[in-house]
């Protein structure tokens, strides 16, 4: 059923032209009715909500923790032998950037000899579930020295990646291969595995022809593409008869391309050879036995040998000449006279008996130094320096008689001058009675000591009492 009705007029909005149609049925109910204005206003809400939720959508991927992934791949994956070459790939990747170099782990394998990475990595770029990541390749370099298995544990890389809160870490999940030996080598020998082998000889003489003292030199190069340079073999320098060996230190190094990726290895031996007899010499062949890694086939690899002869040379003399050496002691031995044997057994016998005697004659000086000390200190405690004292503190201003007073207590006077003598109690009346004439008195006792001194020498020393005083002034009363 369809009615026809005007529209009625909303506040604020103008209202639509025309009539609205109003259907309804028992389904639904339609109702068109509204203006353009409207709409509008309700399609713009609509884009400010989408927008609002994409910029909370970005916040949130800006928001998120970067990602570090790491992943490990041997190379060749199986078929590894023993003295061969066999890579650990090592990725470590990360959805931003890296703001410092990745740490890598130690790997030590029983059996193996491992070459970590040396700092030079490859550069890669991947994609997991539609996000990129970058990073780098870094390698380890394993030779199985032995035929066995081995396995690799699940090592743990640490990166700072670019917005991460923290340094992040991941592990490898764990690996293993087997090594087994190439066909061709027996137990006791070390195998050489390589994709290609080079090996040459240089041979350098001192002089042409050779002479007896003249010397050669035999130089060998060893190059091993795919093949670590520490584990390439030592060939075989054997001593000859009638020459002296002389081996150098042999030179090891690595084979790049320049850019860091190791190729394989050198080894360069130099041995030399000094002729000591003439006649006909002739230096070794050797043989190089090696494993071709890309043929799977046992090889090897010679260099000649070196023929010479060695004439005899007249002229040569000897670096270290022993009949040269004894003609020169029996031509310049020393001559010594009787009287300087003497001088010289004198000297010496002096020299022993001072070294010998030092420590009497130290004892000896010391017990001397010790009496004289003591003499020094007995006179400086006797009555006659302090005799000697007297006068020059009577000549002093002021006058002192503290030199008086230890005079008459070290001769055992006692410590009171009135007991001295009957001189001396007048000079003191002098000195301390009620009208003191101290200049005067002074200069009495001065011309006076001499007779004071054996007046006091005559007086008799009362002996001492076994009882201390009853009523003591001083203990210095004591004499």
């Amino acid at each position: 059923m369809i009615f026809f009705r005007p529209a009625a007029a909303i506040a604020g909005k103008p209202a639509p032209t025309g009539y609205c149609r109003v259907v309804k049925s028992r389904l639904n109910t339609v109702s068109p009715c509204g203006s353009w204005l409207a709409s509008d206003g309700a399609r713009s809400l609509i884009t400010k909500i989408s927008l609002l939720m994409s910029c909370v959508f970005t916040l949130q991927v800006f928001a998120a923790e970067p990602q570090l992934k790491v992943q490990a791949h041997l190379q060749p994956a199986e078929g590894a032998m023993v003295g061969g070459l066999v890579e650990l790939q090592l990725d470590v990747l990360t959805d931003t950037w890296f703001t410092s170099a990745a740490t890598l782990p130690d790997l030590k394998l029983d059996g193996a000899l491992v070459t970590p990475p040396d700092g030079q990595a490859q550069h890669l770029n991947q994609t997991f579930d539609g996000v990129a990541f970058s990073g780098l390749r870094y390698r380890y370099l394993i030779t199985p020295n032995v035929a066995q298995t081995f396995a690799i544990p699940a090592l743990t890389v640490r990166a700072t990646p670019g917005q991460a809160s923290a340094e992040l870490s991941a592990q490898i999940q764990p690996l293993q291969f087997g090594a087994t030996r190439p066909p061709g080598f027996a137990a006791s020998e070390t195998p050489l595995v390589a994709t290609a082998l080079r090996f040459t000889q240089e041979v350098v003489k001192s002089a042409t022809p050779l002479k007896v003292g003249d010397s050669i030199s035999r130089q060998l190069t060893l190059q091993a593409d795919g093949a670590l340079a520490m584990a390439l073999p030592i060939p075989s320098l054997g001593d000859v008869g009638g020459l002296s060996r002389y081996v150098q230190t042999p030179q090891v190094s690595a084979m790049d391309d320049g850019r860091g990726n190791v190729l394989g290895g050198q080894r360069i031996d130099s041995v030399s050879y000094r002729v000591d007899q003439a006649g006909s010499y002739t230096l070794p062949a050797l043989e190089m036995k090696w494993w071709d890694a890309t043929a799977k086939q046992l090889r090897s690899a010679q260099v000649p040998a070196v023929t010479f002869e060695a004439v005899a040379n007249s002229a040569y003399q000897p670096v270290f000449s022993i009949t040269e050496d004894l003609q020169q002691l029996g031509r310049d031995q020393l001559r010594f006279s009787t009287r300087w044997l003497l001088w010289l057994s004198v000297l010496v016998a002096l020299i022993s008996a001072v070294y010998l005697l030092r420590p009497a004659f130290t004892r000896a000086r010391q017990r001397w130094l010790a009496r004289r000390h003591a003499r020094q200190m007995a006179w400086l405690q006797s009555p006659a320096f302090a005799w000697q004292q007297i006068d020059g503190q009577l000549q002093a201003r002021p006058a002192q008689l503290s030199a008086l007073y230890l005079w008459l207590r070290r001769s055992r006077l006692g410590l009171k001058l009135v007991e001295a003598g009957p001189r001396l109690q007048g000079l003191l009346r002098g000195l301390y009675g009620r009208q003191p004439t101290t200049e005067q008195t002074l200069v009495q006792l001065r011309q006076s000591l001499t007779t004071l001194q054996s007046q006091a020498e005559q007086q008799q020393v009362k002996p001492a009492s076994a009882l201390r005083p009853l009523n003591p002034v001083h203990e210095k009363d004591f004499p």
